[in-house]
């Protein structure tokens, strides 16, 4: 395992704002800029921040200080004081692997391993392929404390090899230790594109060079459930990228599966993970913007049996919401269009700024404007390996609508 040259880590004295102070109280991981009262120093990313309770001026909670983001410290420990040290980072991700255990229990051998906040690691993912446990940094904040984090990853999660990425910001940051986005900092990495499986179905993720850390693990059970219902049938995969429902569908017995997505280099990833199962369905691929591709089915007259609409994140600020809102009726309004009586409808929003409520609320007004009938089958979230501890930590939503 490699070892870092780590920065030397200062302790501060830090009190909040009544409000900011009940918030953390009540759990919440964030403390933006704006919350803090008093501060002993002026701190540097991951130096410990120690906060102190305004009455009894006795510890409340401890964090990571984080002097490039508008949320200033990332709480790690609430009420009870704790040495933040190779022990406790220990017992942190042995708590999160054994979450996923039922989930591991499967023929799955690709899960999310540490989710953040979610799991008590603020900015910092952990995602496994088979023997590949990729590592995304999203702050400084975890520079000094590599040597305690990395190698009992590795021991938890049994893999061989390592790879660590890091947000843009990150790979801009002139302290980064010399660290680079890909780098193999243990074992050897034969190829950069691993095949793993998913409830029993093969998928590759590129873990140098691919999105996030190589592949989108989140949809796995809503995956599984389309390609479950899929025997037989005909089914429309809108944003496929990699071609997750897909290759479920095909590989579970879909006649036919027609893929959109504007970006051909993704459609060629999901034409070689349909190649990886063995399946008797013929796989269209359409590299097209999605609105127009479904506004082009419809003049053609197509009609699926199952249609699944999985968007990116429309919403990245709070400006930006009711546009996504309106993307969501609109998706909601051409999708309909191409299922016939009888057929399934599967809407999906991955934007964390739209609370689940809403988003039903927006993509079930479009449908009942169009005046068909329909019956909501399922509501999902977020699958075993992406528990949610905050409200803002919640962002997965998915319904299934039989028309």
């Amino acid at each position: 395992m490699t070892t870092f040259l780590t920065p030397k880590i200062d302790r501060l004295a830090i009190k909040l704002k009544p409000a900011t102070e009940r918030m953390v109280k009540k759990g919440h991981p964030w403390v933006f800029d704006g919350g803090i009262t008093k501060q002993s120093a002026a701190g540097k990313a991951g130096d410990l921040a120690i906060i102190y309770d305004n009455k009894k001026n006795k510890f409340l909670a401890c964090g990571l200080y984080d002097p490039d983001s508008p949320i200033r410290i990332k709480v790690l420990q609430v009420h009870q004081s704790a040495t933040i040290n190779a022990d406790w980072f220990r017992d942190k991700i042995k708590t999160a692997y054994e979450k996923r255990a039922p989930l591991l229990a499967t023929e799955t051998n690709s899960y999310r391993l540490i989710y953040g906040e979610n799991d008590g690691l603020p900015s910092l993912i952990a995602d496994v392929y088979k023997n590949n446990i990729v590592v995304k940094l999203y702050s400084a904040i975890w520079f000094p404390y590599l040597n305690d984090i990395l190698p009992t990853l590795l021991e938890v999660s049994q893999c061989t090899t390592m790879v660590l990425r890091m947000s843009r910001l990150l790979q801009q940051n002139p302290n980064n230790l010399g660290l680079k986005d890909g780098q193999v900092l243990y074992g050897t990495l034969e190829e950069e594109v691993v095949v793993f499986k998913e409830h029993g179905i093969a998928f590759s993720a590129n873990v140098i060079h691919g999105h996030k850390t190589g592949y989108f693990l989140d949809h796995r059970h809503n995956r599984l459930k389309v390609g479950n219902l899929s025997k037989g049938k005909t089914v429309l995969d809108v944003f496929a990228y990699a071609g997750g429902f897909s290759v479920h569908a095909l590989a579970k017995g879909a006649t036919e599966v027609a893929s959109i997505d504007i970006s051909a280099k993704a459609l060629l990833m999901a034409e070689q993970n349909a190649a990886l199962n063995p399946h008797d369905g013929k796989h269209i691929t359409l590299a097209v913007d999605a609105f127009k591709g479904l506004e082009d089915l419809i003049r053609q007259g197509k009609k699926y049996d199952i249609v699944v609409i999985d968007p990116p994140s429309f919403a990245k600020k709070e400006a930006e919401v009711e546009g996504a809102k309106n993307s969501y009726k609109r998706l909601a309004a051409l999708g309909l269009q191409l299922v016939p009586k009888g057929g399934l409808l599967v809407l999906a929003s991955c934007t964390a700024r739209i609370k689940a409520v809403d988003f039903f609320d927006t993509v079930e007004s479009a449908i009942k404007a169009s005046g068909r009938r329909f019956q909501i089958q399922e509501k999902t979230y977020h699958d075993t390996d992406h528990p949610i501890s905050f409200p803002e930590g919640a962002y997965l939503k998915c319904g299934y609508y039989l028309m």
